[in-house]
């Protein structure tokens, strides 16, 4: 059987699931950043919207910058946030040219040999879409017995389909605009992808309507991986360990969910 569909808080608004990856037993005495003497610089990227991109005055905004903004305002130390590709993130951070990344990185084993992380403030759920007109059951093993599925071939979304839902007919798609094609003509039933993505195909102009996500999020780390944190290189320790201390805090006081319904009017989650 697949692993249970993410809880969500009582707290979010219906119509947007808010996702809690916070463990409150980790609540302890507050910790202050270390105290440098010069602005904590965080690094990003421009071209991954909503979680970072280019706003209209051509300054870096998005889910991920405004809550790296809001972590500095928990510490009350001055932050600047510069954009560079996002090939060069790690090594700007390393050359020593930026203090902390905020950006879609994955969290790997091979990052934290390397890196400090935060604990994830964001996970890549997988979903399932679904046309909205054929009254379709929510995603099971047995209801999906015999029912066409769009995937990526070769993706980990594919072998998850495989596994969990064995009687599924996989239809093998080479690119996810392709397979949200297929899925808006009616010839799939459903499509299992990346939930951000589909968030933002149904949500979009382009599906007019025709999809929405169906079933609950699923966050096999086997699968999808662990997530995404503020990275720091590992001689900065205490300022990792302030900047996961404030993203507690912005959780706690209700930030986390003003920024998440901010930047995903269609939830992942």
């Amino acid at each position: 059987m697949p692993p249970p569909p993410v809880a969500v808080p009582s707290a979010a608004v219906p119509s947007v699931a808010v996702p809690d990856f916070w463990n409150p037993r980790s609540r302890g005495e507050r910790v202050e950043a270390p105290q440098t003497g010069r602005a904590v610089r965080f690094l990003t990227d421009d071209e991954f919207p909503p979680l970072h991109f280019a706003g209209p005055d051509g300054a870096p905004t998005g889910f991920v910058v405004e809550l790296a903004r809001a972590v500095c305002e928990k510490l009350a130390i001055t932050c600047t946030v510069q954009a560079r590709r996002f090939d060069t993130l790690l090594d700007s951070l390393e050359a020593k040219q930026g203090d902390v990344v905020a950006a879609a990185i994955p969290l790997t084993p091979g990052l934290r040999r390397t890196f400090t992380a935060t604990r994830p403030y964001f996970r890549w759920p997988a979903r399932f879409a679904a046309r909205t007109d054929r009254g379709l059951p929510s995603p099971s093993a047995a209801s999906l017995a015999g029912r066409g599925v769009g995937v990526i071939g070769g993706s980990a979304h594919a072998a998850y389909l495989g596994t969990f839902f064995p009687k599924a007919k996989a239809h093998d798609f080479t690119d996810l605009a392709a397979a949200e094609g297929a899925l808006k003509r009616g010839e799939i039933d459903y499509l299992f992808a990346d939930g951000l993505n589909l968030a933002l195909y149904v949500g979009g102009q382009e599906a007019e309507n025709c999809c929405a996500l169906i079933g609950g999020a699923y966050l096999e780390n086997r699968y999808f991986g662990e997530g995404i944190g503020l990275v720091t290189r590992q001689d900065d320790a205490a300022l990792a360990r302030a900047l996961d201390d404030a993203l507690q805090r912005v959780w706690d006081d209700g930030k986390y969910t003003e920024l998440y319904l901010r930047f995903f009017p269609v939830s992942p989650f």
